[in-house]
């Protein structure tokens, strides 16, 4: 038969085909129209070939063929049977329920469902065991299967569905056969015959792999339910029929857990025993295997079959090369469905060439992309971008492309990571891959350098959502200006994203890029520093190229990301090397240039802080709300007012200066709309709050913060401003509640980040030990410098350690209290400690009197008070002391005043009253020898 695979007729079937012919000729049989008799005749021997058969009558039996015997029992009842040629699967079926009971549904409401999906989805499965769901009186002339994938010919489509049907030889070709082409009207055209067959029945027509003769299948299923109206069709394709009337079902991948236990049932037939969950390895690997096989289940067996030689870790580490790896299909199926390869060559070769070439170049997008940029990448010219969206709509049809609205309700496109994988290789094989990758860098850098100003005001919510939907683009243009060492497009995108990483705490992407774009040219801080002009412009103002002077600060400004986004151990901030190269950093700028103002040469503030003192930090700050302000930066002003506050905060000698910078700083970036200044803002108004006692304000401008962030996705800068909060909160007298706190900011590993868990924990270790629970607060000091003292400076090493000496004295062990807080008054040299916490060396000293008193000698006592009497003196002007440090100056007092008596220590004390900081430290090492 043309177009299709020839199928033999056993000599079984020719046989009864001729005594039909002579039945409908022999004398002595029931009158009738003999033609409709020998038509019901040749049925019922196709339908009993199926084992099928129902009650025909066909007349009297053959007298000379009767034998005489006790009558037959009548057939015992049995179960209604399903009619039609289904075959039976010799596999369980994995999932799918609430797709089969929507599929139900929509056979109930509509005569053509199109079930539609990509190659590999399972789409004939499911479209059968629907099918076979319903009662069988639904379908009383049976659900019939026609497989049209080995049709060759279109026109052949009819044929092969009239021989699914076992209706091809309801008319005979041959000796005898005229009288029946007189009987049956254009009995000769397969279509019409086709119809003959199905109008007078009702039944379920499952049209399997339509793409491929879509014109042809959509045509006859237009034709057949037009003149058929007891016919109901369920198609299979990977693309609509557009046939009047057709609901369109998609058939998505399986979901993970699905997906998992396809590959569980699977896995175990071809290697007994096998479990997904076997362990933590397997488990991890399993899922990575169904993540990224899309979900797709004939993918997934084929890589089933292959953990007859492979491990579940090998199989997921070779899925980069999926096309080579995934060959072992059933040997019974058909070719195209053997390989994972050939299931997608089917759906190329089915594509027009114009089609081909947009699905190559979508392979280039990560985690999917708009029309706009479609049009930007996959066209070679404007002209050609107008016939974009006709061509992924196309693909869309074919199942080839996903779409799917975005949260800004624009649609979306991605390919299957499967499709992908292909369709780069198409890119490769057609030598265009530096050209597209090309036009994907330059559409997503501009997306980049336009996108960053809208992070700073009202727009700034749309502005991080958009770049969370695209992140993965934004990351694949920078690979892509990396490998083709494209400096001055990688120093753009790497200044572009800056504000967006320290604003999401992606600091070890801002690293990473920073590295690498800082890599492809000279480093800017080598010596000799050259000092930096003063530049008005932005490095993104203009798309590249720059000129030599602004390439050369855009190298400076990357520089300072990678500064700013280390991890430095406490080694790095104190050699010599280091020091050398910060100091060199420092002396590039001068305060109140115009792009020390912005970010990220603002950063800049970093090195002078960690190599200045407190004098060079104040004046560096003075200077840049002066210039901010002559400028007219408005952003650039309350940002600059906001980290002055910041640092005017923790000097009570500035305290009221703080409170003032804070306020305005919080009612410009209210004006703006910003909410991430906002927070910021109102946080360092809680901080200078909080420097003078007034914790319940304080409280409040935490929560106010805390709201702000949340509306922004911010979690980590959250997670800072609930550590704060709880902090606040145990001076309230709410001390459970802000442990609470602290312990969920701690278990928060994922968006708690570099600031808030290790101030979390101190803070908790801290709150611990005031409730007298030094085994749990000592158990958070340790976790503390276990991990963090490879990640943080100084200042946290010195607080645990002092921390570790305030519990020992709690605990009673004096001896080990004066080592460690000897160690922690050795840590306070840093520049960043004594502008994040000029107190320390006090509170250092306290716990140094107290080992001292505990000791009880007259000796150790003396020194107690002499050391009281120091840190009194050396506390800052204007210090508004915590409930624990008025508690450990009373009970430092209480056992030194004890060991000595009144006098004494009235004495001592009165000794120790002008000792600068090192001479008490020189006093403590000369007892402790």
């Amino acid at each position: 038969m043309k177009g299709v695979r020839a199928e033999p007729v056993g000599e079984h079937r020719a046989h009864l085909v001729v005594r039909g012919q002579r039945l409908g000729r022999a004398p002595g049989v029931t009158q009738g129209p003999q033609p409709q008799r020998l038509e019901r005749f040749v049925e019922g021997v196709l339908l009993a070939e199926r084992g099928q058969l129902r009650q025909y009558v066909v007349g009297p039996p053959d007298p000379d063929r009767r034998r005489p015997g006790p009558a037959p029992a009548p057939p015992a009842p049995g179960p209604v049977v399903l009619q039609g040629n289904l075959r039976a699967r010799l596999t369980s079926f994995v999932g799918r329920e609430s797709d089969i009971e929507a599929l139900r549904g929509d056979l109930s409401r509509a005569r053509l469902v199109t079930l539609l999906g990509p190659g590999g989805a399972g789409k004939t499965r499911l479209s059968q065991e629907t099918a076979e769901s319903f009662d069988p009186a639904s379908w009383p002339d049976g659900v019939w299967l026609a497989e049209l994938a080995p049709v060759d010919d279109p026109e052949a489509v009819a044929e092969a569905v009239l021989g699914a049907l076992g209706a091809r030889e309801t008319v005979l070709r041959g000796a005898g056969a005229e009288e029946l082409r007189a009987a049956e009207r254009g009995a000769g055209e397969p279509l019409s015959r086709l119809t003959e067959h199905c109008s007078r029945r009702r039944m379920l027509l499952l049209l399997d792999n339509c793409e491929h003769v879509i014109e042809a299948a959509a045509s006859l299923a237009d034709h057949l339910l037009a003149r058929c109206p007891q016919l109901t069709v369920l198609a299979t394709s990977r693309e609509p029929l557009g046939v009047p009337g057709e609901f369109v079902r998609p058939v998505e991948p399986l979901p993970d857990p699905t997906a998992l236990r396809l590959l569980a049932e699977r896995g175990a037939a071809v290697l007994p025993g096998f479990r997904v969950d076997a362990d933590a390895a397997t488990a991890a690997a399993t899922a990575e295997i169904c993540r990224r096989l899309d979900g797709l289940p004939l993918a997934i067996e084929l890589a089933a079959a292959r953990l007859r030689m492979l491990t579940p870790q090998q199989i997921a580490d070779r899925l980069d090369d999926r096309f080579r790896l995934l060959t072992s299909g059933s040997r019974t199926v058909l070719p195209r469905q053997q390989t994972l390869r050939a299931v997608v060559d089917w759906s190329w070769d089915l594509l027009a060439e114009d089609e081909r070439t947009a699905l190559r170049r979508l392979s280039v997008f990560a985690g999917g992309c708009t029309l706009e940029a479609a049009e930007a990448v996959c066209a070679d010219g404007p002209r050609q971008a107008r016939e974009v969206a006709g061509l992924l709509g196309s693909l869309v049809d074919k199942s080839l492309v996903v779409a799917a609205p975005a949260a800004d309700g624009q649609m979306r496109y991605r390919l299957l990571e499967t499709v992908g994988e292909y369709a780069a290789q198409r890119l490769d094989e057609a030598g265009e891959r530096d050209a597209v990758e090309r036009q994907h860098l330059v559409y997503f850098r501009e997306l980049a350098r336009t996108t960053d100003p809208l992070l700073r005001g009202a727009g700034q919510r749309a502005a991080i959502e958009l770049f969370q939907r695209e992140y993965e683009n934004l990351r694949t243009a920078l690979r892509h200006a990396v490998a083709a060492r494209d400096e001055q497009e990688s120093l753009c995108l790497v200044i572009a994203l800056s504000w967006y990483w320290q604003i999401r705490n992606l600091r070890s992407d801002a690293l990473h890029w920073a590295d690498a774009a800082a890599a492809l040219g000279p480093d800017p801080f080598a010596a000799p520093v050259e000092p930096a002009p003063s530049i008005h412009e932005r490095c993104t103002d203009a798309p590249p190229p720059m000129g030599p002077e602004l390439l050369q600060e855009a190298r400076r400004q990357v520089g300072l990301i990678q500064l700013v986004s280390m991890d430095h151990a406490m080694d790095e901030w104190t050699n010599e090397a280091s020091m050398v190269r910060l100091r060199g950093i420092a002396s590039v700028y001068r305060a109140g240039q115009p792009q020390t103002c912005r970010s990220p040469a603002s950063l800049w503030f970093f090195a002078v802080m960690l190599t200045g003192g407190v004098a060079d930090l104040r004046h560096l700050l003075d200077e840049t709300v002066r210039a901010a302000r002559e400028f007219a930066f408005e952003w650039e002003l309350a940002a600059a007012l906001q980290m002055r506050a910041n640092v005017l905060a923790n000097r009570p000698d500035w305290a009221g200066a703080a409170h003032l910078d804070a306020a305005e700083s919080l009612e410009i970036f209210s004006r703006l709309g910003d909410d991430w200044g906002m927070a910021e803002a109102l946080s360092s108004r809680g901080e200078a709050k909080e420097k003078t006692g007034d914790y319940r304000q304080a409280a409040e401008d935490y929560q106010a913060a805390i709201g702000c962030a949340e509306k922004l996705g911010a979690l980590a800068q959250v997670s800072v401003l609930r550590t704060r909060y709880a902090s606040a909160l145990t001076e309230l007298g709410r001390g459970a509640e802000g442990e609470a706190i602290l312990r969920q900011v701690i278990a928060d590993e994922r968006h708690a980040g570099h600031e808030a868990r290790p101030a979390a924990r101190l803070f908790l270790a801290l709150w611990l030990g005031r409730c007298g629970r030094t085994a749990e607060a000592r158990e958070q000091f340790f976790e503390l410098l276990e991990e963090f003292r490879s990640q943080t400076m100084a200042i946290f090493e010195g607080f645990v350690l002092g921390g570790l000496a305030w519990l020992d004295n709690q605990d009673g062990n004096y001896a080990d209290a004066l080592d460690r807080g000897r160690q922690a008054l050795l840590r306070l040299g840093d520049p960043l400690t004594q502008m994040v916490a000029p107190q320390m060396a006090v509170i250092h000293l306290v716990t140094l009197a107290w080992a001292l008193g505990g000791l009880g000698t007259e000796r150790a006592a003396e020194l107690g008070a002499r050391l009281l009497a120091a840190g009194r003196e050396l506390l800052p002007r204007g210090h508004f002391l915590t409930s624990m440090e008025r508690d450990n100056f009373d009970r430092a007092e209480e056992l030194v005043r004890a060991a000595l008596g009144d006098a004494a220590y009235e004495a001592a004390y009165a000794e120790g009253g002008g000792l600068r900081l090192e001479e008490a430290a020189a006093l403590v090492d000369a007892y402790r020898h």
